[in-house]
């Protein structure tokens, strides 16, 4: 066994050896009285504290339970299977014409549109059409289900900075099934993960709202699961246009 030393302690004779076995039980003591190298008390401790239930009388509102059998799945009609699962040759116009043809003049909704906006996106790709006017975003590709494929997801913009958001996944049959569907003023879109990151305008001055939609496959489709309400970072002041070199001092009286 090893012979234990004790801070700011000579190491004992060999005589002593048996005596030693006792130092390890003496050891909490003597660093608890303070001696070189022991521990220093770091204050009380504050008590932890869980939620507090305010009004526990009052009943609440109920949740009626979730559907155990989900969400259908939304598949666009009318639009060829791709293979072995892979978004990646889909073209997204036409796979937004393809909604738009099943479902015409619809304003409310998932498949809600400006009139306007729809005659665009009809008029993508047509002879004598400008590119740079047609409202279909490029797609962006994310496994935002898990599945180890890839979705797609696509933009369409539409009037005063609103932008519908739509995501689209294969299933093994090769049906094209839009898992994701919103309209809103948009600041910004984002990938994060497997989230879709939504930021707009919370109505407050100076803050955003930030909606993140994930992949539910109870519901098979992608929800809204978190919300945050955010401060935006204030604008460093504008710098005013920068001077000319200073001129340099005159060589008079006190020039060198």
């Amino acid at each position: 066994m090893a012979v234990p030393v004790i801070p700011g302690r000579s190491r004992t004779p060999r005589r002593a050896g048996r005596l030693l076995l006792l130092a390890p039980l003496l050891l909490p003591l003597a660093v608890g009285c303070g001696n070189t190298g022991g521990l220093v008390p770091a204050g009380p401790t504050p008590t932890a504290s869980g939620p507090v239930h305010l009004w526990p009388e009052r009943k609440g509102a109920a949740v009626p339970p979730a559907d155990p059998g989900g969400a259908p799945p939304q598949y666009v009609p009318g639009f060829p299977p791709v293979a072995d699962q892979d978004v990646h040759g889909v073209d997204p116009v036409a796979l937004v014409q393809a909604e738009l043809r099943a479902y015409p003049d619809t304003a409310v909704g998932p498949d809600g549109m400006y009139p306007e906006t729809a005659a665009a996106v009809l008029a993508c790709g047509k002879e004598g059409s400008d590119p740079a006017k047609c409202p279909v975003l490029a797609p962006y590709y994310r496994d935002l289900t898990g599945n180890g494929k890839d979705e797609l997801v696509i933009g369409i913009e539409f009037p005063d900075r609103m932008m519908s958001v739509r995501v689209y996944t294969a299933d093994p049959d090769g049906r094209l099934n839009r898992i994701m569907a919103t309209t809103e003023t948009v600041v910004a879109v984002e990938l994060a993960g497997q989230d879709v990151i939504l930021r707009v305008p919370s109505g407050n001055p100076g803050y955003e709202l930030i909606t993140a939609w994930s992949w539910d496959a109870k519901q098979r489709s992608m929800l809204p699961t978190r919300e945050q309400i955010v401060r935006i970072p204030a604008k460093p002041p504008a710098s005013s246009s920068p001077q000319g070199p200073s001129p340099s001092p005159s060589s008079g009286a006190g020039g060198r």
